[in-house]
């Protein structure tokens, strides 16, 4: 059991490495506390590699592909223009939770729009498919978990270097490239 988790940590730990989840760690966490954007991440790892290790490839076949990537796209978009307009000067405590809360559902949903048939996805569908679930699961979410980590990390060292404009702007430019690229690969089929 111990052999399954450690192999699906490694795998995913290492696939996630540059991938696009690491862009979009580092590009929340420009923009945002570090926990609520850990936390979204966390459970859509958790989400989606447990969908992946116990429903595998019935899961990929019963939503249309096209319509996935066109409304990620657009929730990207969104999550572009919305880092770009907002004005984060409010300091009321209510204000301040709910922001927390949105983020966190904010991440959870892009991490899932963004992860849906990904190779870590597909790669924790074979493992499971010769390996005890259970560990399977739990090394590859901790796994994405872990490396996003690092991303944070990376964002909030920048992020002490540069001015807060600066972050915005590229963290919303990395949401609408994001965005494009995602709509436009949906377009395309």
């Amino acid at each position: 059991m111990i052999e399954a988790f450690l192999a699906s940590f490694g795998l995913v730990f290492l696939a996630e490495l540059g991938d696009k989840s690491m862009l979009l760690a580092i590009a929340f966490a420009a923009r945002y506390r570090p926990w609520p954007v850990l936390g979204g991440i966390a459970i859509a790892a958790f989400v989606m590699l447990g969908l992946s290790t116990l429903l595998g490839a019935a899961l990929g076949a019963a939503l249309p592909e096209r319509a996935v990537a066109i409304g990620g796209g657009l929730l990207f978009v969104g999550f572009g223009l919305w880092t770009l307009l907002d004005d984060d000067d409010d300091d009321d405590d209510e204000a301040e939770e709910l922001r927390r809360g949105s983020v966190l559902l904010g991440v959870t949903l892009a991490f899932v729009i963004a992860e849906f048939g990904d190779k870590t996805m597909l790669a924790t569908l074979t493992l499971a498919g010769t390996q005890p679930a259970v560990p399977t699961w739990l090394g590859a979410g901790l796994g994405m978990t872990a490396a996003s980590g690092i991303a944070i990390v990376l964002a909030i060292a920048a992020g002490a270097r540069l001015p807060e404009r600066v972050m915005r702007v590229v963290g919303a430019a990395a949401f609408l490239l994001f965005g494009v690229l995602l709509g436009v690969s949906g377009l395309r089929g």
